[in-house]
């Protein structure tokens, strides 16, 4: 009776800390949804008794899903990568640092196979007028991609222009000068849909960058205050950022502020 007394009061106590958060995970031992679980195992305390019932329950469900998959199926890297944290450690939890370090490795990876290939590894669908993205309003009315002749024009560069941007951005990746005068942005675009994000900065400083959907893209900008925009099927997303060092943007689904 004390044990199951101690453990209520443990599951409690765990319950009003994570709703102090923010996040309300008093019925979590209930749910199905992966992304959920694998919050909850992030955010939990190291003894908060769920673990040991939601973290070997969450990695079969990671499991099942990699084994179940479609094999152009978009979640199953990221599937992979959680299931290997988890394997490793007690949750998918990384440092700024760490994640900071997983993104630039990927990141040279990328380019440097793009700087070989001589041509762009970017496989995606060019946007179209046609290409029409539904509205969430009350006439739920489909409105057609105006960006479409720009974001192409955007994407296709020429193999002299592709180089030396991907020169320039790998320099930047190597390059741990905090004294630098230009940074790293990474744009991850979790979207069904083709994007351009405006970079405006203080006088004339102005970037654009296309990101194909479910793709990223990444391009060196001056270090400053910037006012980033984009359309992203529509919705307008409007976010002032400073940039001092590499970030990354994460728009879409998930989108980051």
């Amino acid at each position: 009776m004390k044990k199951l007394l101690l453990l209520f009061v443990s599951v409690l106590f765990f319950n009003m800390s994570a709703q102090k958060r923010g996040k309300d995970y008093s019925n979590i031992l209930k749910s199905k949804n992966i992304y959920e679980i694998n919050a909850f195992l992030r955010d939990a305390h190291p003894d908060d008794p769920r673990r040991s019932v939601l973290k070997p329950r969450v990695m079969e469900m990671m499991t099942q899903y990699i084994k179940e998959a479609h094999p152009a199926d978009q979640k199953v890297k990221d599937m992979q990568e959680m299931l290997a944290l988890l394997k490793r450690r007690p949750s998918t939890k990384i440092s700024f640092d760490e994640m900071n370090a997983i993104i630039k490795q990927k990141q040279i990876a990328k380019y440097k196979a793009e700087l070989a290939a001589k041509q762009s590894t970017v496989v995606y669908t060019p946007s179209t007028s046609q290409n029409t993205f539904v509205v969430n309003t009350t006439a739920n009315a489909a409105v057609p991609n105006a960006e479409a002749e720009e974001f192409n024009m955007l994407m296709a560069e020429n193999p002299v222009e592709h180089k030396n941007k991907t020169v320039k951005i790998l320099n930047s990746l190597f390059d741990n000068d905090p004294s630098s005068k230009v940074s790293i942005v990474l744009i991850k675009n979790n979207s069904d849909c083709n994007i351009i994000v405006r970079m405006e900065g203080v006088g004339t400083t102005k970037y654009r960058l296309a990101v194909p959907a479910h793709d990223d893209s990444t391009i060196v900008i001056d270090k400053g205050q910037y006012l980033f925009t984009s359309l992203v099927c529509g919705a307008q997303y409007a976010s002032q950022k400073t940039i001092e060092k590499a970030i990354m943007v994460t728009l879409g689904s998930s989108a980051t502020p």
